[in-house]
C-alpha cells in the first residue's frame, strides 16, 4: 500500500498493507480520505497562472520551538476558503524503510519525518471548503519541522540525490507490510523560500497507479513538507501555489 506512514495516510488515505480504504480503493469518496487532483480553474477552463511570490526579507535561521511552529503555520482565514486544522493521529509516524539505501529519505518523507529528524514538528490538514461536497476537493497535507543548524539544509540535498537516484522507483517495508513505488520524478517546483524541490512519487494500490505530489521548501532552519494525491485518475495533482507562497511567507 502506498503510503503506510500514520502521518500522512490519516490524512490522505485510511492505510493498509493492501491498499484498503474506506471505499474499497481507488475512486471517489470522503474528500477527507481521498484528496485529488487540485488547481485554480480559469473561467475558460484551463488553469489560471499562478501568483507569482513577493520577496522576502532574509530568514533569521532561527531553530523554532514547537510552540512557535505552530504560530507560523497558516491558520484558517489566511488564505481563501482553506479550513487549517491540526492532523489528527500526526504523532504516530511510520517507520517504513526503503530497501535501497539511496531511497531511504524519499520514504522518510513518505513517514511525516524528513531526515535528518527535526527537534519539532507540527503537523496540518489544509480544505478547501468552497469545493466541500465535491470528489475532487482539494486537500493538503502540511508538516513544518524545525532543523539544528545545516540539518535543513541536508534535508533537501539528500532528498534532491534520492529524486535522481531513484527514479525506476523503489520499494519498502514496515509493519504493515511492502509498499511499491514504481517511479519518481522530479517536477517545476514554485520558487518559494530559500530553496525547495517538488516531485512525484508514483504508487501501486492493487495495480491501479497513485501519484503522490510533494515539495518541500527550506527558509532558514525550517522545511515545510506539502504533500496531495490523486486517488481518481492518474493525472499528476498540483499543490495551490497561494498555499506555499502563504505559508512561506509566515516563517521567519
Amino acid at each position: 500500500m502506498v503510503a503506510t506512514a500514520a502521518a500522512l495516510c490519516l490524512a490522505a488515505v485510511a492505510c493498509g498493507p493492501s491498499g484498503d480504504d474506506a471505499s474499497g480503493g481507488k475512486g471517489k469518496g470522503d474528500p477527507a480520505t481521498h484528496p485529488s487532483r487540485t488547481g485554480t480553474p480559469s473561467a475558460s477552463g484551463s488553469p489560471s497562472a499562478p501568483p507569482s511570490p513577493s520577496p522576502l526579507p532574509a530568514s533569521t535561521g532561527r531553530v523554532l520551538t514547537a510552540a512557535e511552529l505552530a504560530e507560523a503555520a497558516l491558520t484558517t482565514g489566511e488564505v481563501g476558503d482553506y479550513e487549517v486544522t491540526p492532523m489528527q493521529g500526526a504523532e504516530e509516524t511510520d517507520s517504513e524503510k526503503s530497501e535501497d539505501l539511496a531511497c531511504r529519505p524519499l520514504a522518510a518523507v513518505i513517514n511525516g519525518a524528513p531526515e535528518p529528524a527535526a527537534t519539532a514538528t507540527v503537523f496540518r490538514t489544509v480544505m478547501d471548503k468552497s469545493e466541500e461536497g465535491r470528489d475532487d476537493q482539494t486537500v493538503v497535507t502540511e508538516i513544518l519541522g524545525s532543523h539544528p543548524k545545516g540539518a535543513a539544509q541536508q534535508v533537501l540535498r539528500d532528498v534532491r540525490d534520492a529524486v535522481q537516484a531513484c527514479a525506476g522507483g523503489f520499494r519498502a517495508a514496515s509493519a504493515d507490510g511492502p509498499s511499491t513505488y514504481s517511479k519518481v520524478e522530479q517536477l517545476d517546483a514554485l520558487k518559494v523560500g530559500d530553496e525547495s524541490i517538488a516531485y512525484q512519487v508514483t504508487g501501486n494500490i492493487e495495480g491501479d497507479k497513485v501519484p503522490l505530489v510533494f515539495q518541500l521548501v527550506r527558509r532558514g532552519s525550517t522545511v515545510v513538507t506539502f504533500y496531495t494525491a490523486d486517488f481518481l485518475d492518474e493525472a499528476t495533482p498540483e499543490l495551490p501555489p497561494e498555499l506555499l507562497i502563504a505559508q512561506t511567507a509566515k516563517l521567519p
